[in-house]
């Protein structure tokens, strides 16, 4: 007679599990994208006025070199000089452009449930980089990346939960000729995911002919400039206070074109910015207040990011440091700056690991550069999945470990849901008066199981015990298993076929068809 019990209870069990299972509606997720950041403050109320006075003298005095003619033109006309061939900011045109500049716009995907709202302190995390290797994980090696690489960091990316957008992150070393390379990483990248993506142009025109393909996956220009799932990435300065001439060439396509742009300012403390870290945030503030000022008087309220984006250098070698943790206080000060102080919408990096393989030390400086950075208040966290060597490679199953990371981290994010029921009053009288002394079986305990908890996919939370039982995983070897079941499985069809043909007979496309469909 026990044995239908035994059976019963057995099914009512595997029910249990397979409801846990079970996706979760967006409303019950631990966490989603777009959290609300901004609770890190690493300087003090009365040092963010400083900095400010001092990015306002910087701008009005000193100015910034090598300005094109149109650039110039655009600053002269909204009240800014030009003498000795430096360009000037006055205070009142900057003020006059953060408080009427675009905010609270999207960062669209090619599938709306990937659109990004960048608005207030709304979070989310995205790759970036332009690393020229890719770490061999197996053979504990460097090699060049290539097209075929990216497009599967792309698809990769794709499958992240916690990786919201994909801007490129490596530079396909076998696209020799500029304009090819800079149309095939823009095509690997848009075909590899419909998540929004971010790409970088070498040359105005090779950004006009990237337009002409995209107005065709949107389906018109009009589609397009109605929903743009492409964004520039432009270091429109070469550090210290100079604009860089072609890159202000490609950016003014991009805005005229309706792309949304990203302003980098790229300096490298104790190099080509101040080695004091106030003064390496004053320079980067400054640098991209003057570009958002800049696009601006092309075209109002253009949808921009500011990417206040000072590296760090180990002063003992001149090489740069992305893992250290000046590197971190640093990114997280721009992000205070630029999203809590001046509330703009706004993109740093971080995650930028010095360690050359995804081992101990590469999870330590991840952790706690892009922690800080998630906290700081910027609405974009680049860099934040995959890179290793100080940006120099990226690391395929480095995006599945990382991906693990920024969905705890971004619980941190989170924070605490404090109100009646979870301060759980009447919860700990059933327990403790009327029941059994534990929360195990408690309804809320089962209710708050999966919202409000989060879960490693690879990683691994095992007893020792079950540990050894299981045959001892491997986190690294677990996360190739994770790459080689997209890769060999995940071939995203949104660009149909015969669009694809039709894109191929028209613009030298490299990346071969083969490599986009399954077998």
């Amino acid at each position: 007679m026990s044995e239908p019990k035994k059976r019963s209870r057995r099914g009512a069990r595997l029910a249990r599990m397979a409801e846990r299972n079970a996706p979760l509606a967006a409303a019950d997720r631990p966490v989603n994208p777009g959290m609300s950041g901004g609770n890190f403050s690493p300087l003090a109320a009365e040092d963010v006025g400083k900095v400010n006075e001092a990015v306002m003298d910087i701008l009005a005095n000193t100015g910034l070199s090598q300005a094109i003619p149109s650039c110039i033109e655009a600053v002269k006309k909204g009240g800014g000089t030009y003498k000795d061939g430096r360009l000037f900011f006055p205070r009142s045109l900057v003020e006059d452009t953060i408080a009427n500049c675009a905010r609270g716009f999207q960062l669209h995907g090619q599938t709306p449930e990937h659109d990004i709202d960048i608005s207030g302190s709304k979070l989310y995390f995205g790759t970036a980089g332009a690393a020229v290797h890719i770490v061999d994980v197996e053979g504990r090696e460097y090699r060049d990346s290539t097209l075929e690489d990216l497009y599967n960091i792309a698809r990769i990316v794709d499958r992240m939960d916690h990786i919201h957008y994909f801007q490129r992150s490596v530079v396909a070393r076998d696209m020799e000729d500029p304009a090819d390379l800079d149309l095939n990483t823009l095509y690997a990248c848009i075909s590899g995911t419909t998540k929004h993506v971010g790409s970088s142009w070498v040359l105005p025109e090779h950004v006009d002919q990237s337009l002409k393909l995209l107005h065709q996956v949107a389906g018109s220009e009009a589609a397009w400039r109605t929903r743009p799932f492409v964004s520039m990435s432009c270091c429109f300065v070469v550090p210290p206070l100079r604009f860089a001439e072609d890159a202000c060439a490609c950016l003014e396509s991009a805005v005229y074109g309706g792309m949304p742009v990203l302003l980098l300012s790229a300096g490298q403390a104790g190099a080509t910015s101040p080695a004091a870290i106030a003064g390496s945030v004053v320079q980067s503030v400054s640098e991209v207040l003057a570009g958002l000022v800049y696009v601006n008087m092309l075209r109002p309220k253009h949808p921009a990011i500011c990417g206040t984006w000072p590296f760090v250098s180990d002063l003992r070698t001149g090489a740069m440091s992305g893992g250290s943790g000046e590197q971190a206080i640093l990114m997280a000060a721009c992000g205070q700056m630029m999203g809590s102080y001046y509330d703009l919408p706004t993109g740093i990096a971080a995650g930028m690991a010095d360690a050359k393989l995804p081992d101990a030390q590469s999870g330590y400086e991840k952790g706690y550069t892009v922690t800080l950075a998630a906290h700081s208040g910027a609405n974009m966290i680049y860099e934040s999945a995959g890179m290793h060597a100080s940006l120099l490679g990226a690391c395929l199953e480095s995006y599945v470990i990382d991906n693990d990371m920024l969905g705890a981290i971004n619980r941190t994010v989170r924070g605490i849901d404090v109100n009646d029921e979870t301060l759980s009053i009447d919860t700990m009288r059933d327990v403790c008066i009327d029941g059994p002394l534990h929360y195990l079986g408690h309804q809320q305990t089962m209710d708050l199981m999966q919202k409000e908890y989060l879960y490693p996919e690879i990683g691994d939370r095992n007893s020792p015990k079950e540990w050894y039982e299981r045959k001892r995983p491997d986190l690294l070897k677990e996360a190739a298993k994770k790459v080689d079941a997209i890769l060999t499985g995940h071939f995203p069809s949104h660009i149909e076929s015969d669009l694809d043909a039709k894109l191929r007979s028209e613009f030298n496309i490299k990346l071969p068809r083969e490599l986009m469909t399954k077998g």
